[in-house]
């Protein structure tokens, strides 16, 4: 049985919600996915930090209630965050990184990923900034240091995205894709159609915790805007970056434009897309697009996401699923040990598993 030790890099919900399902589910995972996880270290820019070689209890982590700094009152703990220390000083074998990063710089969570390559860890994370601002540096870094790097949940939370694209579709010949990359924004253009107006489908969306505080991320199209730059990149061999990715949001829609489009037998949405054209040139756009009610993404509501990939061999192929919550983004941490796990075990084992 393999028990592999994990540090959780930021612990607010999707570490937390990780650190739950160890508490619940560890036992199952042992015995359908042949791996544990233990937990020897834990940064948090609220509660501290606190490093334990030996393990430290998920159940107890995630039941206690800290306060700011209460990391400090455990066994190795202190009230200081210490992200790094933590990466590089925990006996972990992966590092989990879920911090708050700046999406203009990926940082702190790249810093992170170097440092844990470093130390010899291996890498999953949710984070977007890492993946769309420095994915091929980071990947050939791990490749070096000889350790893995996955990154799932940046695109659609728990929903597959890229494995299923890398995969299932490996040689459907994808030509370009477009997607509702951000439930935020499909969740204020829903209410905007059910007659709302846009500031008030935005504080709907912030009392239903879909929304944060500055919600200009979600609906200018900036978050879309990285997604649309990993998924383009990952499945289409794209060398983008941010700034190379028109973008436009949905605050200047009002809810007439959006009835009239109704009326029309058309739909408003966010699109995320990327295309390579018949001279292998490939662009990419976020935009607010009128849709026919036939096309699969029209009909896609409320805080979900979904993606078409176009392809030679399928036609279209369109995938929905959640694209935010704890539990289900915390589920692509665990997809991506997963994957981990796969890669590590010697080709008789893997093949006696499957």
């Amino acid at each position: 049985m393999t028990i592999y030790t994990v540090s959780l890099i930021g612990f607010g919900g999707v570490n937390r919600a990780l650190a739950e399902l160890i508490a619940e589910r560890n036992e199952t995972w042992q015995r359908e996915l042949g791996f544990g996880l233990n937990i020897v270290g834990v940064s948090d820019l609220h509660l501290g930090s606190v490093i334990s070689p030996n393990g430290i209890d998920a159940r107890m982590l995630t039941a206690t209630h800290f306060e700011k700094g209460g990391f400090a009152n455990l066994s190795g703990g202190s009230a200081e965050p210490r992200s790094l220390h933590v990466v590089r000083s925990a006996p972990a074998d992966i590092v989990v990184e879920a911090t708050y990063t700046d999406p203009a710089t990926g940082e702190p969570a790249i810093s992170h990923c170097r440092a844990a390559f470093e130390a010899g860890r291996s890498v999953v994370t949710t984070n977007k900034g890492p993946v769309a601002l420095a994915a091929a540096e980071l990947k050939a870094m791990a490749a070096a240091c000889g350790v893995g790097f996955e990154y799932e949940g940046a695109v659609m939370s728990g929903t597959p995205v890229i494995r299923l694209a890398q995969s299932a579709l490996a040689g459907a010949e994808i030509t370009g894709f477009a997607g509702i990359l951000n439930g935020t924004s499909n969740f204020v253009l829903g209410r905007m159609q059910a007659g709302l107006g846009f500031a008030e489908a935005v504080a709907e969306a912030q009392a239903a915790g879909y929304a944060e505080a500055d919600p200009t991320a979600d609906v200018e199209g900036f978050d879309v805007r990285l997604k649309v730059v990993i998924l383009a990149n990952e499945v289409l061999g794209a060398a983008l970056t941010p700034d190379q990715v028109d973008c436009a949001g949905i605050s200047a829609l009002t809810p007439a434009a959006l009835a009239e489009a109704e009326a029309a037998g058309t739909r408003w949405k966010l699109i995320g897309s990327a295309a390579r054209d018949a001279s292998g040139r490939i662009t990419a756009a976020v935009r607010a697009e009128r849709l026919p009610l036939a096309h699969p993404l029209a009909s896609v509501s409320g805080a979900v996401n979904a993606i078409t990939f176009q392809t030679g061999l399928l036609g279209d192929v369109t995938v929905t699923g959640p694209g935010a919550g704890r539990i289900e983004t915390a589920f692509a941490l665990l997809s991506d040990i997963v994957a981990l796990h796969r890669k590590a075990m010697p080709l008789a084992l893997r093949e006696a598993a499957e």
